[in-house]
């Protein structure tokens, strides 16, 4: 069977099953209960949502020790790690980490807080009610960037009890304690607050022996939040919370391999220390949060403030070591301290619910400033040592309008229509400098722009209720991505400096339903996403060179399915997996693929650059089916204490990870990891112990790789960024 026959078969059987929340331990024992989500900046039931989305529950986060979105295993969602930068990727499309000044085409919300830059929220997995993975453009209602969908992360709020918990986690394998612990309950009639805080203090699983045999990446972090809630009466609610967050990491997880081969990851590692000092990351960062609503009578008002800063700075080393035997001089080396401060405030106005027309309509603005420096070491034989520097300073201003109408045509027919506009303001400086020599491959350049554009993100959507527990959903939306600048890129100018917004479409069409008393949820959407001026960026290894820019087009259409089934009150099944065929519809000008014949794409010949065409070539971090299956069991151990034991098997087929697609050392093959979880609690949870493992088999992958050239280094060589081995885990923990 070829893809295009499963796919269309896919199709057929999508009229059946809808997308899934694999959220159910939140749910009562004997059914899939009510999950609640704020995807339409409402309460509503998840199943009521037309929208292919998946929620995480914080238990089911929490079970397998998961810290950041690498661990959150949501079919066609991928997130790429290199050189500490996450880069989330849903449905095929997401933004590069290589150009820093990149906003993102998945946005991360923070109980409502537009975070448009990974290190805003180093520990986004801390004290949770939920996790919302949005699939497909959300710019309508989420407006900022959310060209190929957006995440909403929902920290957990105050209770009107006193409740607190501690946690205490060993892992043996990355050698070292975790801590996380909270105390939550009312200072007064109107007044409740909560304290939760996190400690880590790992080492990592890579073995460097140029550092004596240290184990890397070190991880100490201190996560700390103080969470308010005021509630005068039963129409003013306002939640306050102060997030601080310290993270200081040492070392790197790069390995070499050849570049003749397919990918060889290694838990060894050989470096020496450069002129720009250790390998490592420290971050400190500040997050400040207010949403207030107002019961007006007829409406509701609703302000969400924010604030978020960070200060950053880390240093990339790269393995020395040769493949096959010995090791290499330390030749290449960068070093990028940020500084980031954002405020924004936004305000809603809603109608009640259980209405014949319901709406919503709100106004946002937000103000930021981000400053990035760039230092290279490069050690050329013949040559000689170099250090550039780069310096670059974005100032940035959005507002948009927004609006949401939903209408009851019947008790069973609704019709829903969005409409944003949004406007963006920024100005780049951005500056090259030589610290030690003249760099012999970089010329001294400078760049200076302003943008102002502006977007109009419509969606509109049609819901019907087959039955009580069948909805089924039909959706057009279109998402944007703002302009931007060259960051980091040495040889910038004015005319290489700035790159066109990117715009996206989706047609998407759904089912959701609840069936056998809600022992059953089978749900699933089909899906086409376009892309006009997608933003890329790409290493050009002849240039030793980073070129950002825009392709023209490219497309992507799939399949997402879903099915949660409580066979018993004591055995769930969640399964979950997607399809999904990703492609350059027009990409001109593209750099050159390591499949490409030279006859056809010279990297060396300008003119040779200018006529490649990557039509018809699929986009890297993609693969075509991803999925996961979970399964928990409990069982009774006499009349006191129950054994809790949960499955899960993730796994995703093969996809490039290199920015010139190798069929060699540019591929991770398709994997499937498993994870197990064997806890011994009794019935009421006040306390348990837990083992847990996670990559039982051990799979060694690969978060990217990228081939060194020379002349910057003395051996031309593959670089991957290996992803976390096995670990086993110890876990107890209390509650009150």
């Amino acid at each position: 069977m070829n893809a295009r026959i499963l796919f269309a078969t896919t199709i057929l059987a999508s009229g059946l099953l809808a997308t899934s929340a694999y959220a159910a331990d939140e749910a009562a024992a004997t059914n899939v209960g009510e999950v609640v989500v704020t995807a339409q900046k409402r309460a509503q039931n998840l199943q009521d949502v037309p929208i292919s989305m998946e929620v995480v529950s914080a238990s089911a986060l929490e079970a397998f020790h998961a810290e950041g979105f690498r661990q959150v295993n949501v079919p066609n969602m991928n997130v790429q790690n290199i050189g500490g930068n996450d880069v989330i990727y849903i449905r095929g499309f997401g933004s590069p980490s290589q150009n820093y000044s990149f906003d993102q085409a998945v946005s991360l919300y923070v109980d409502g807080i537009y975070a448009g830059r990974g290190r805003q929220f180093m520990a986004p997995f801390f004290d949770l009610q939920r996790v919302e993975v949005l699939r497909g453009p959300q710019g309508a209602l989420f407006g900022k960037n959310t060209a190929a969908g957006a995440i909403s992360v929902v920290s957990a709020l105050p209770t009107d009890t006193f409740q607190a918990s501690g946690t205490g986690i060993y892992h043996f394998n990355q050698d070292g304690p975790e801590l996380f612990g909270y105390v939550s309950g009312p200072l007064s009639e109107q007044l409740s607050a909560r304290v939760a805080l996190k400690l880590r203090d790992q080492d990592g699983f890579m073995k460097n022996a140029g550092q004596g045999g240290r184990e890397e990446l070190t991880n100490k972090q201190v996560l700390a939040r103080l969470t308010m809630r005021y509630v005068a009466n039963e129409a003013f609610d306002y939640v306050g919370k102060v997030e601080y967050s310290q993270s200081r990491q040492r070392g790197n997880v790069t390995s070499a391999g050849l570049l003749t081969t397919e990918q060889t990851p290694k838990k060894t590692r050989f470096t020496t220390d450069g002129p720009l000092g250790e390998a490592g990351f420290d971050t400190i960062a500040w997050n400040v949060a207010g949403t207030g609503t107002l019961d007006l009578g007829p409406v509701s008002l609703v302000s969400v403030s924010g604030f978020s800063s960070f200060k950053a700075k880390h240093t990339n080393d790269f393995d020395q070591s040769i493949p096959g035997g010995g090791v290499t001089p330390n030749t290449v080396s960068n070093n990028y301290p940020e500084y980031f401060q954002q405020w924004s405030q936004e305000v809603r106005l809603q109608s009640p619910t259980g209405q014949k027309f319901e709406y919503i309509i709100g106004a946002y603005y937000d103000n930021g400033q981000y400053v990035v420096d760039q230092y290279n070491y490069y050690g050329i034989a013949g040559l000689g040592q170099f250090i550039m520097y780069s310096h670059f300073k974005q100032q940035s201003e959005s507002w948009s309008v927004f609006g949401q109408g939903t209408f009851h045509a019947s008790d069973s027919l609704r019709v829903l229509g969005s409409l944003r506009y949004s406007h963006t303001k920024k100005r780049g400086a951005f500056d090259v400098a030589s610290l030690l020599g003249p760099f012999p491959f970089r010329p001294i350049t400078s760049a200076r722009a302003d943008i102002s554009e502006g977007d109009v993100d419509p969606s509109i959507t049609v819901q019907y209720d087959v039955t009580p527990s069948v909805m089924v959903y039909a959706t057009y939306g279109q998402g944007s991505k703002s302009g931007g600048f060259v960051s980091n890129t040495y040889a910038t100018t004015n005319a290489t400096f700035v790159f066109a917004p990117e715009k996206s479409e989706n047609f998407e069409a759904g089912v959701k339903s609840t069936l056998l008393d809600g022992r059953l949820v089978l749900n699933g959407a089909i899906y086409e996403t376009k892309f006009d001026d997608l933003q890329v960026s790409t290493y050009n290894s002849n240039i030793q060179s980073y070129i950002v820019g825009n392709a023209a087009k490219a497309s992507g259409k799939g399949v997402e399915l879903s099915a949660t089934w409580f066979l018993t009150d004591r055995f769930d099944v969640n399964a979950t997996g997607a399809y999904q065929d990703v492609k350059y519809d027009d990409y001109p000008g593209a750099q050159c693929l390591a499949s490409q014949p030279i006859t056809a794409c010279n990297p060396a010949v300008p003119a040779s650059v200018l006529a490649n065409n990557l039509k018809g070539s699929p986009l890297p971090n993609i693969s075509k089916w991803s999925g996961q299956v979970r399964g928990r069991y409990v069982a009774d151990i006499g009349e006191d204490l129950q054994l809790t034991t949960t499955v899960a098997v993730a796994g995703r087929s093969k996809y490039f990870n290199s920015d010139d697609q190798s069929p060699l050392y540019g591929r991770q093959k398709g994997y499937a990891k498993v994870d197990a979880r064997i806890e011994v609690s009794p019935p009421e949870k006040a306390w348990h112990v837990a083992l847990v493992g996670t990559n039982l088999t051990n799979e060694l992958t690969t978060s990217g790789s990228f081939r060194l050239p020379a002349p910057i280094t003395t051996v031309a060589r593959a670089l991957y960024w290996v992803e976390p081995p096995r670990n086993i885990a110890i876990e107890a923990g209390v509650k009150f």
